[in-house]
């Protein structure tokens, strides 16, 4: 079955609501306004029940299927959050807030789902329960695991959780999956060097946290090339590197800022060990000070396999099986829906956008052509998931 006709005939409603998303971006978890508009349009819709200030600002609808029978409770997920960047378009919605801008897509998500929660909400042709979650801070904020710390799953009795994000690097109509991880742990690490500062005509007077900290960038890559077996996946990302204020100072400090990208927890582990063991080692060898903060931030994203091929058959359905792939390679770019698969099974989709930049450019834009592919997508798998 392709896109649906109701759906199709709200393409240009749903598109309204995401232009004016993308207007008005709101960052991490001060989504304040796009979490009213999306609490009142579920209001107008009639869903059976809307739920504000989960995980701070998210916002929950609840919609009850009109079959008789059992059935089961199933999650879709949307991120809200725009990005803190100037947009670069010529846009007619463009960005109205400097230094804030959704970069990423998050407004397509949120009007998708909020048009599937329409269209669930008219014809009801499931039985047990849809539950809409609208979640705030997905850029850097944890706002997934926010909300489910916030009791979300149990409140509202979840059994499977759905998700899926915009891919520049699909055709508009394309879908892409794969069962297991499909991305990456994302870590943060900040390092700070504490030396001996000097002239710069006298570096035998000085401990130089530059120096050291050229060291320890080369250092940091032997994570992935000697320790890490081959076929396992990681990056080791330094790219922030802060010392120095004069041509002629050797300064006291320096810093390092970088990230850390993993395919499964057991290499997660040893790249976080073996960095506190180079720094350790680096420090002892110079007689300067390295104190390293490793912060853990989103999990590894693990797609449930049975999951997975459901997800593979609702896409099929909509877009044809042509335009499914199911075995698409993982990608290290982190995403926070980690957590709510951690809490449940479920399954993360990707949904193609076109050729446009890639997310986290300025001049990205969300396709409207996507939506009613999108729309049908969380639909159908509302209509076929909950079945018990």
């Amino acid at each position: 079955m392709p896109v649906i006709n109701r759906v199709a005939e709200l393409a240009d409603e749903i598109t309204a609501w995401r232009r004016h998303l993308h207007e008005n971006p709101e960052i991490l978890y001060e989504v304040h306004e796009t979490a009213a508009f999306v609490a009142d349009k579920l209001r107008s819709f009639g869903v059976d029940e809307v739920v504000t200030g989960l995980g701070r600002t998210g916002v929950v609808g609840v919609i009850r299927g009109g079959k008789a029978g059992p059935g089961k409770t199933i999650a879709l997920r949307a991120d809200m959050d725009a990005l803190p960047m100037d947009e670069l378009t010529d846009l007619p919605y463009k960005s109205k807030r400097p230094g804030a801008m959704h970069a990423c897509g998050h407004d397509g998500h949120t009007a998708m789902l909020l048009g599937a929660a329409k269209y669930l909400a008219e014809t009801r042709n499931f039985s047990g329960t849809a539950v809409m979650i609208f979640q705030p801070a997905e850029e850097g904020g944890n706002g997934a695991e926010a909300m489910v710390k916030d009791g979300l799953m149990e409140r509202f009795g979840v059994d499977e959780v759905y998700g899926l994000h915009n891919d520049p690097t699909l055709a508009i109509g394309q879908f892409g999956i794969r069962p297991g991880a499909l991305m990456a742990a994302m870590d943060k690490f900040t390092i700070e060097i504490s030396g001996k500062g000097s002239h710069g005509a006298a570096p035998h007077l000085s401990i130089d946290p530059v120096f050291i900290a050229s060291q320890l960038i080369g250092a940091l890559q032997s994570i992935a090339s000697r320790n890490v077996d081959p076929l396992d996946s990681v990056v080791v990302s330094t790219c922030v590197v802060q010392a120095g204020s004069a041509f002629n100072i050797i300064p006291q400090t320096a810093k390092l800022v970088g990230t850390v990208r993993t395919l499964n927890e057991t290499t997660r582990d040893l790249a976080e060990r073996r960095m506190t063991e180079i720094c350790a080692g680096l420090a002892a060898s110079f007689g300067a000070t390295i104190d390293v903060d490793y912060w853990r931030g989103t999990p590894v994203l693990v797609n449930d396999e049975a999951k997975t091929a459901l997800a593979v058959s609702i896409a099929s359905e909509v877009a044809g099986p042509d335009a499914v792939n199911a075995g698409v390679k993982p990608i290290m770019g982190g995403e926070d829906f980690a957590f709510m698969l951690n809490a449940r099974p479920g399954a993360f989709i990707f949904l193609g956008n076109g050729d446009t930049p890639y997310c986290h450019h300025p001049a990205y834009d969300f396709s409207d052509e996507a939506i009613p592919f999108g729309v049908s997508y969380f639909a159908r798998l509302i209509e076929t998931a909950t079945r018990a």
